[in-house]
């Protein structure tokens, strides 16, 4: 598998109910800025695709988005890591777009812009709309169970998920050893 598409809240950093604003609400999961850099070193690209309805809904801009976004960037360049795009749909549900998972847009414009097909990619995210955008874009789905992933494991498993680790550097353990 050589893309790598991550979602970022309960994945890459702590979730948040009340949404993630301000770069200083952003606080990385331990070990997951780690195993990004290790899918660097290993030469996998990596990207994440996020739904962030909260610029929709008014309560952070697209500025602050791109702000806590470097934050992160800045933060995994210091592990030694890379990624190679962050494409997030900034609709409300009530929107009804292509791009706001669990439907596939996002996950089909990274592995178009990143070169890459459903058969070389992996998704890995903590929600069932996760799961379901992985499966509808034909790319291996990856449960973690950081986030909301321990709730949604049953109904993952029930789509047939059978890849369920306790968080990101677990499961960039098994990727790497694939």
């Amino acid at each position: 598998m050589s893309l790598v598409l991550l979602d970022r809240d309960g994945v890459i950093n702590e979730d948040s109910t009340t949404y993630i604003k301000r770069p200083s609400e952003w606080f990385p999961i331990p070990g997951s800025l780690e195993a990004i850099a290790r899918l660097h070193r290993a030469g996998r690209s990596v990207a994440i695709c996020s739904n962030q309805a909260g610029v929709a809904r008014g309560l952070f801009s697209q500025a602050d988005l791109d702000a806590i976004h470097g934050r992160m960037l800045t933060a995994i360049a210091r592990m030694g890591g890379h990624i190679n795009g962050i494409f997030c749909c900034t609709h409300a549900p009530d929107q009804h777009c292509s791009c706001r998972k669990p439907a596939p847009g996002l996950l089909t414009r990274a592995m178009r812009e990143l070169n890459a097909t459903p058969d070389d990619t992996t998704v890995i995210g903590d929600s069932l709309g996760d799961v379901k955008a992985a499966i509808a874009a034909r790319c291996l789905p990856v449960l973690v169970r950081t986030g909301n992933g321990a709730s949604t494991e049953a109904a993952a498993r029930a789509l047939g998920v059978v890849r369920v680790f306790d968080d990101l550097s677990l499961a960039v353990d098994w990727l790497l050893t694939r």
